[in-house]
């Protein structure tokens, strides 16, 4: 998919740049969409958002990662009985699944919510993107990935800055209400 849209992205700025040489100059800007994706206020407090409400599922595990290491600690004395050694094994092991179940659990969830953050922003972005193309006269933006782009091209700021007073905009909003 990713190659398809890229071939077309570039049969599309091919087609652009021969165009005829009275026409006026283009203006292309290039966006860093994983700069973007990582700097953007938007997306932080989403991040933030998504570490507090796994916090409590995160610390249950850790405290049973510790629990574990307990266990193994004392299996390495050896002042405990045949029968109580085979238990302490046992528990380990369960317990061990267990965690690495949880773990692994909570992994898929968190990329889930993640990826679904990223998409319920992927509009917003767009529209400032859009926005500073037509107040800065830009014919063309093209976002990441891309093999090169000039960083006189790079308008990666110019959208977080609008995300920025977008989300100081919001966030004005929400406590006034």
């Amino acid at each position: 998919m990713w190659n398809y849209a890229r071939t077309i992205c570039v049969l599309l700025l091919g087609l652009a740049l021969s165009a005829s040489v009275d026409a006026q100059q283009l203006r292309i800007g290039y966006v860093d969409m994983k700069m973007v994706l990582d700097n953007a206020p938007q997306v932080v407090a989403g991040r933030a958002k998504l570490d507090q409400e796994f916090r409590s599922r995160n610390d249950a595990i850790e405290m049973d990662d510790l629990r574990g290491d307990a266990l193994e600690q004392r299996l390495g004395q050896a002042d405990m009985s045949p029968e109580n050694r085979l238990q302490v094994e046992r528990d380990l092991r369960e317990l061990r699944r267990s965690v690495n179940r949880r773990k692994e659990d909570l992994r898929d969830e968190l990329s889930f919510r993640r990826t679904e953050e990223v998409q319920r922003l992927e509009g917003q972005i767009n529209i400032a993107v859009q926005e500073i193309a037509q107040r800065n006269g830009f014919d063309l933006i093209i976002s990441s990935p891309v093999i090169y782009a000039s960083p006189d091209l790079d308008i990666t700021n110019l959208i977080l800055e609008q995300l920025e007073v977008e989300f100081a905009a919001d966030q004005l909003e929400l406590g006034t209400r």
